[in-house]
């Protein structure tokens, strides 16, 4: 039996929106978050937000940093295989830069510059906690 001209359209959206529900469903889609962190160096430390020097965020998040110094250049670097950031900043200069949390695990960042010798003590650790 053909089908009536006057519905084909509406047949169709439906079947494509079916589709593309069956798609979502399929692979998982889930709601991402946007996590924002400020992140201040300075001789001879690390401060996010504040607080401590520990970045926490979910897997699959969105992560945001601005990344700013207060007194010499210092930089952001995760050279683990998972993350490979390296951003630097200069005092008045802060760096806005995003990445996917994608991979769970603990992940320390440091200063690799080498204006003062103690900016290798800085340490830092970005945690992206596992799905639940």
């Amino acid at each position: 039996m053909p089908i009536d001209p006057v519905f084909r359209p509406l047949i169709v959206r439906c079947a494509a929106g079916a589709l593309i529900a069956a798609l979502a469903v399929g692979v998982g889609v889930r709601a991402q978050n946007k996590k924002d962190f400020v992140v201040v160096a300075h001789k001879y430390g690390f401060v996010v937000d504040s607080r401590n020097s520990e970045i926490h965020v979910q897997q699959d998040d969105l992560v945001r940093i601005t990344f700013s110094t207060e007194d010499i250049p210092h930089s952001f670097t995760i050279d683990d295989e998972t993350y490979r950031i390296m951003r630097r900043a200069e005092p008045g200069k802060p760096v806005t830069f995003e990445f996917r949390a994608d991979k769970p695990g603990r992940f320390p960042f440091k200063c690799t510059l080498t204006a003062d010798e103690r900016c290798k003590e800085m340490q830092g650790v970005l945690v992206v906690d596992g799905r639940k």
